[in-house]
């Protein structure tokens, strides 16, 4: 049987940073390429239910359009996922500013985030997976955070086809974080995902104002778009006659994982099918809630490797993580962590039409 690999190209230069692709190979058919800058998972490819395989990440065309404006494609996420109102915080009596760049607020650890850095790059390959760690330092007041910040992103590949990104953070001083990956999801490769079926295992979801800050505490999903909790086609739901959906034009919400009687530890929080089930793909994860985003800022004005154009609701964002604005809102899990604290988190993306369930 063939063993998993892992192995590196250039990719290209970012000023002095030469930028590479690793390359993950379960030796089983699946097979993901993550780049040095930004972390970014720039494609990952699995066959479908007869064999044929495609990418089921959205992917730019060159280095240079990754490095340029974009909508954060495939990139890892920090040093705070999603908003923070205003672009302020308070942390043990201390005020913070950080940039407030996306309708007043802050948003995915502002403009040179975590998906504008080059990691540190080490590949791993056993029996059994191959992985990549990835590593990268973030200095006491990067981007108006407070304390330095260590963190180290682990891409794992196995046998079975299932793709895990393990993340851990440590730091020198209280700060917040919020870690995620921002891949464009599309399991047919081609189109919208808007025939794409979506289940979400969360009956509340955070209904947000005009600017995507969560208006208050969490909402019950019953009787509303927003109620994933049987697999529904995500064209329907988004062309529902809703203030919450006009607000974002589409999905970009997060729902709520944690509650009373919601598992600890990895649980399943959504499962994405295909038009006629030929690829399926479930995320498991760690944490306690799922951002999805139905990609309604896509435009056209970006190209795909294959020179196809990434229009709006072509594809659709899974970001696992904790709640937006969580730094201000003591109701929501906490985002602080302390000197004597490891941050960690696990998300899994698994394609169970390709082996038998766990």
């Amino acid at each position: 049987m063939p063993r998993p690999t892992v192995n590196r190209t250039p990719f290209g230069a970012h000023g002095p940073a030469d930028i590479d692709v690793w390359t993950l190979d379960s030796g089983t058919g699946v097979r993901a390429e993550i780049l040095t800058y930004g972390g970014i998972l720039h494609r990952l490819t699995v066959p479908d239910t007869g064999g044929v395989p495609a990418s089921v990440v959205r992917s730019l065309a060159a280095l240079d359009d990754y490095t340029g404006k974009n909508p954060y494609f495939g990139a890892l996420i920090g040093r705070f996922a999603n908003r923070i109102a205003h672009g302020r915080f308070t942390l043990d009596g201390a005020s913070y500013r950080v940039p407030a760049t996306d309708r007043g607020h802050a948003l995915h650890g502002g403009p040179d985030g975590f998906h504008t850095r080059v990691w540190q790059a080490a590949g791993v390959s056993t029996g059994e997976a191959a992985s990549l760690r990835l590593t990268l330092h973030s200095p006491d007041g990067d981007m108006g955070f407070p304390g330095a910040l260590d963190v180290t992103v682990t891409y794992t590949l196995d046998t079975t086809g299932t793709l895990a990104l393990d993340y851990t953070a440590t730091t020198d001083g209280p700060t917040v974080v919020n870690l995620t990956n921002h891949a464009y999801f599309d399991l047919t490769d081609r189109g919208d995902i808007l025939g794409h079926t979506l289940q979400v295992d969360a009956d509340r979801y955070l209904p947000v104002d005009e600017d995507g800050i969560p208006e208050g505490p969490a909402a019950a999903v019953h009787g509303t778009p927003f109620d994933l909790t049987a697999p529904h086609t995500v064209g329907e739901r988004i062309a529902a006659p809703d203030e919450q959906l006009r607000r974002a034009g589409g999905f970009d919400h997060c729902w709520v994982l944690d509650g009373p009687g919601a598992p600890a530890g990895l649980r399943r929080a959504a499962r994405l099918t295909a038009p006629g089930a030929g690829r399926i793909m479930e995320v498991w994860t760690t944490e306690p809630g799922i951002q999805v985003y139905t990609a309604n800022q896509l435009d056209g004005t970006l190209a795909a490797p294959d020179g196809g154009r990434h229009e709006r609701h072509s594809a659709v964002c899974l970001e696992t993580q904790h709640l937006p604005d969580s730094p201000n809102r003591p109701d929501q899990p906490g985002t602080v962590l302390r000197p004597d604290q490891v941050f960690r988190s696990r998300t899994e993306f698994r394609f169970p039409h390709l082996a038998p369930a766990r």
